[in-house]
């Protein structure tokens, strides 16, 4: 069974989704590769108070990492790669070539790209730290926009320089 709500945050509402219980969704109000509306399951505010809260120690500069348990239905490759997208530390950033040499799939760059895309649950599975291979900013299913003020934002809040 399928349950959701919604938080605030500072790049705009944002929706958890949980599949029996196990947050297997975090989408922006404004996703490319996200579900339609009716598979997010019956509104429901019971169940997410653990994501909802690391979520505002996230935004509010005091959590670098998150500590969920997740389901993310995938291909064995996007599972490969959502898992890679975990160990890129917070306030750092990794090409999307690096990121396919590091999972042993060289040349795969695009193919990582696309299930960067596909990435379920955003922000908490740091999709938005994957960039071009020039240091560019390419494709984010939130919008750049959300991409430019998350990098920036862990870039402040760690004291690196990004981009």
């Amino acid at each position: 069974m399928r349950t959701y709500t919604v938080v605030e945050s500072p790049i705009g509402p944002l929706t958890l989704v949980a599949e029996d219980g196990t947050l297997c969704g975090l989408y922006m109000a404004v996703y490319r590769h996200g579900p339609p509306l009716d598979r997010f399951g019956l509104r429901d505010d019971d169940g997410f108070d653990e994501p909802a809260r690391q979520l505002a120690e996230y935004f509010a500069g005091d959590r670098t990492e998150f500590d969920l348990e997740l389901r993310m239905d995938g291909t064995p490759f996007q599972r490969k790669v959502w898992a890679a997208l975990r160990d890129i530390p917070y306030g750092e950033t990794e090409s999307y070539g690096e990121l396919a040499q590091r999972i042993g799939e060289p040349g795969s760059a695009r193919a990582v790209g696309l299930s960067n895309g596909k990435n379920p649950v955003s922000i908490i599975v740091p999709c938005h730290r994957v960039i071009g291979s020039t240091g560019s900013l390419t494709g984010y299913g939130g919008g750049l926009e959300r991409k430019q003020f998350l990098l920036a934002f862990e870039a402040r809040v760690s004291g690196r320089t990004l981009i």
